[in-house]
């Protein structure tokens, strides 16, 4: 890990490669998994806000879903999550030519809200943990199997994970931050080779 103001950002972020590959995974990471997506807390009244504008979008199963437990719901740890629809799949999801999609994300590419998606969504597969002890955020890579196709493509590409992902981190972290996690971790790197 490497400490950068009150963050501390894996390496793993430099050594992983990743690019999604939505042709060989289907999205599958909006799909597989026992819970929602995390949500921030000031996600929530964002959520009330746009779904008048996101509905349209869904699938009538996703609305029945959304009217039942809420834009968003609490897990068992306390936590904020998008709900999910039949205990699968984030009810947000839409299928395009058997791809899982985010309705959130097409309402916005449309201009009809100015919410791209949850940043748990958008940071995918990092990862934030509140380490309240240290009272400092860790940004880790949540590896899975369903990314393998990602990591393959990074790897041909020759695409670090922190590049990849440098829209999503930079818009919860600053560009300045962004910046300067990218100069440490390439001097990192380059210490370590």
């Amino acid at each position: 890990m490497i400490a950068i103001d009150d963050k501390m950002v894996s390496e793993d972020l430099l050594r992983a490669h990743f690019v999604c590959d939505l042709e060989a995974c289907k999205g599958a990471c909006c799909v597989e998994g026992d819970i929602g997506a995390p949500l921030d807390l000031d996600e929530l009244p964002i959520l009330d806000e746009i779904y008048p504008a996101v509905a349209p979008y869904l699938r009538e199963s996703s609305r029945q879903a959304i009217a039942e437990q809420g834009r968003y719901v609490t897990d068992d740890d306390g936590h904020a999550t998008t709900p999910l629809l039949h205990g699968q799949e984030c009810a947000y999801v839409v299928f395009q030519e058997s791809k899982a999609m985010c309705g959130i994300e097409l309402a916005w590419k449309d201009g009809k809200i100015d919410f791209q998606k949850p940043i748990s969504c958008h940071l995918y597969p990092v990862r934030l943990k509140n380490m309240q002890i240290m009272q400092m955020e860790a940004i880790n890579y949540e590896r899975w199997d369903i990314c393998a196709p990602a990591c393959k493509l990074g790897v041909k590409l020759k695409v670090p994970l922190y590049k990849f992902l440098k829209a999503p981190l930079t818009r919860k972290f600053g560009e300045e931050f962004y910046l300067k996690m990218s100069e440490l971790l390439e001097a990192y790197g380059a210490v370590s080779r």
